[in-house]
Order: structure tokens, then sequence, then C-alpha cells
């Protein structure tokens, strides 16, 4: 029996095709999201369906995150995120979403003496830095690294063609624990500073400040506020179901390639600026908007403008139709973090006053753009010392558990079939070759 057999209903779907009609199951998941399965339908009728961008199509079965988009709910195998946000740790939520539970004390302890053991990478892979070029934007680093390391610590092809879930989840903890290391050291590569050592004294997010700020002799003062906040964006990046960079991941590990390879593919679709580059965007929006005066007003006028180019970056969102339960949290995280330190930042202020204009506003309400994760979370990387260009890095970090759970439910699923999605052809019919002395 398949694991869609058990959702299947007594209820049936019909589509009629050229005068024929088609019976199709229905499956219903345990929150009621509903789907009419067409996997015979191009058998049966030679049709296939046409539904560009995927939204109405979904490619699998999971357990590991529910969305709802017109209420606003996102949990983590169960556990509402925003629960998550306040009272757990970012590596306690990456072993939720890999191992589908909380772990209990002992497995808690095993899980981070794992990610100490791996924090340092292979002399080898420290070479390797040496070639890469200190103007290579972080994310191509870090793919090209991620890729690389599967050579590396018991994660060579041969160790990859095991099925053993130890064995896997083993590797798992050490591309969670390395990637960290990588992120840090490229940008310590980007702006020539030589590499920082992890410390094993210190916890997931501490090391990674360390890593980034810290100079030869001269500690990084991590203080736990900030520690706190980074955990917090972290969680709140850790999965998001089927977006465009785990629906990579998925395509990618459907041909069992093996998983460095799929994260690697999942950082690249991750780097677009639709995607892991978006809160970079709300920042040059902000610092566009302080540098013209401040003057949201006649921006939010401008962007409402027919025709304008101009849109109102971390508004809006393709699953979300009202507020994302991210950016609750991350706005709450940012009033308090900024008051708590006595700081003013008028990127924040002109933040909280486009949010205030646009949500007053029925251009926007009528549209459904309410802020989005992406709108909050700049300010507060900001705030923590983390360029713009390393956005995207982060974000990666924070969505490694997903991509790491989706690939190994993808891998433990029955049946397993490699994505293969079909097209309408609309090209030329048939034409002879013509011969280049011909051809005007």
């Amino acid at each position: 029996m398949t694991e869609q057999n058990q959702f299947l209903t007594k209820e049936k779907g019909e589509i009629k095709v050229n005068g024929k009609t088609l019976e199709l199951p229905i499956i219903i998941g345990t929150e009621g999201e509903k789907a009419v399965d067409i996997a015979d339908l191009r058998a049966k009728t030679s049709y296939i369906t046409l539904d560009h961008g995927y939204g109405n199509t979904g490619t699998c079965l999971s357990a590991i995150t529910f969305i709802d988009g017109d209420k606003g709910i996102l949990r983590y195998r169960g556990i509402p995120v925003e629960q998550l946000a306040e009272h757990s740790t970012f590596v306690e939520t990456a072993y939720l979403l890999i191992n589908g539970k909380l772990p209990n004390k002992k497995e808690a302890d095993q899980f981070s003496k794992e990610l100490t053991e791996h924090a340092s990478l292979h002399q080898d892979v420290k070479h390797i830095f040496d070639g890469i070029p200190s103007t290579t934007h972080p994310m191509a680093t870090l793919s090209a690294m991620v890729s690389i390391l599967s050579g590396f610590d018991g994660a060579s092809p041969e160790g990859q063609k095991k099925d053993d879930g130890e064995f896997n989840s083993k590797v798992a903890a050490k591309l969670l624990s390395k990637v960290r290391t990588i992120a840090a050291y490229s940008y310590k590569k980007s702006i020539g500073q030589p590499f920082i050592y992890p410390q094993r004294g210190l916890n997931y997010c501490a090391n990674f400040l360390h890593m980034m700020f810290s100079l030869p002799g001269e500690e990084y003062p991590v203080d736990d506020e900030a520690v706190r906040i980074l955990n917090l964006l972290l969680i709140l990046h850790a999965d998001h179901e089927q977006n465009c960079s785990t629906s990579t991941v998925r395509l990618v590990g459907s041909s069992r390639s093996n998983l460095f390879a799929c994260i690697a593919a999942g950082i690249c679709a991750l780097w677009g600026p639709l995607h892991g580059g978006a809160n970079q965007e709300v920042m040059e929006m902000l610092d566009e908007i302080h540098t013209a005066g401040g003057n949201v007003a006649k921006y939010i006028e401008a962007v409402k403008k027919p025709g304008s180019n101009l849109r109102l970056s971390g508004f809006g969102h393709r699953v979300y139709k009202t507020f994302d339960p991210r950016a609750k949290v991350i706005k709450q995280a940012c009033d308090r973090y900024f008051k708590k330190r006595n700081v003013h930042d008028p990127l924040l202020d002109i933040a909280f006053q486009l949010e205030e204009v646009a949500l007053k506003d029925d251009f926007f309400i009528s549209r459904k753009l309410y802020p989005n994760v992406d709108f909050y979370s700049g300010i507060l990387y900001k705030a923590l010392g983390i360029p713009t260009n390393m956005f995207p890095v982060m974000f990666a970090i924070g969505r490694l558990p997903g991509w790491i759970a989706h690939w190994k439910e993808m891998k433990e699923s029955k049946p397993q079939k490699i994505g293969r999605p079909r097209q309408i052809y609309i090209g030329p019919l048939k034409q002879d070759y013509v011969p280049i002395d011909r051809r005007t």
C-alpha cells in the first residue's frame, strides 16, 4: 500500500475530455486540504494539465510543514511557528524538522555534540577557498563548497549509496554544522580577512557570530540578545513547504542525487531576488526612501501610479493572503531589540510608516498585499552587523533543516518517481535542414 492510499476518500471527481468522462480519486490531508489525483489523466486521455508556476499542482504528500495562507497559519510538524520562535532554539527546531519530533534531553545533547564535532572544515576544503576570487558572491561560494563537501568526511559517493537511516542522520548533522562554517568563511574571504576557527564551547548561533566577526587576537563579544535574535530568524526561515528551493531539492533528489548535490541546487534556487534575495530588495527600498528624504506617502503614491515600475518590496506573498505570521514575530522582535538597546534606526521608522500607511490603503488591501517575512528580517540582520550580500546566505542556513527534512522524506516515500514535468510545445512544425550556402 502506498502512503497515498490511506488518504483516499470515497468521493470522486470527474473530468470530461472529448466526450469521455474520467473518474478521478479525491485525497484529503489531515488538515482538510483537498486534491484531485490526476496521475492517470495522460495515460487515459492523452491530455495533460497546464499550470504555470505550479500554483495548483501538488507533487507530494508531506508531513513536515502545514500552511494556511488565508488564515496566516504556519506550523512545523504541527507546532505553530510562533511557539517555536518564542521557546525553541534553531538547533532544536532543526531536529524537529528532520526527525519528526522534538528531542528529549539525551537526543538534544547528542545532536548538539555532533554539530560541535563537525564544525571544522577539512584542510583540503580550506585550501579550495584560496582559489575563489574575493569578488565572488557568498551564495556562489556556499553552493560550490557544499557540492565539494560530498567528497569529504565520510560523505563520499560510495557512502552516499547506503540507505542506512543512521548514516544519513550523521551526514545531515555534518552538513548543518559545516554550512555555518562555510558561510562565515565565505564572508571573511569576500572582505579579505583571515578565517576564524569555530570554538567548541559556543552554541550554534554564537559560534557563527564568532566566526563572522572575530579577528585574530580579538574576540567578538557575542551577547545573549544577539544570539536570541539569530536563533529566532533562523527558526522562522527553517521551512515553508513546497517553495521554489525546496521543490528544487526534491526534484534533484528524485534522480537519487546525493544530499550535498541536492542542497547545492537548493542554494542556487534560493539565490534569486524573488526568493532568498527578497529581504535585500527591502533594505534597498528603505534606503532609497531614506536617501530621498524619508517621504513615505510620496513613495506609496509612486507605487500606486498606473504603469509604475516601483513596487512595495516585502509586501505580498504567493501563499499568504493575510499577514505573514513570521512577519508578526519579526516585527515584535525588531521593536524589542532596538528599544532594549536604545538604538534608533531611521530605516525601521520608515518600515513602520510604510506598514501603517499600506495597511489602511485599499489599493494594497484589495490586492491582499500584507507584510511578509522579508519586510523586517533585513533590518534585524543589519542590526547584527550582517551585510546585505550575506542575507540570502543567512536564509540558506535557516532553510537547510527544511531542505534536509524534505530530501529525507522524499527518499523514504513510496513509490519513488523521478520528477519529470511535461510541456505543451508551441514551436515551428517539422521543417527540413537547409545547408548554410542556401540560407537567406
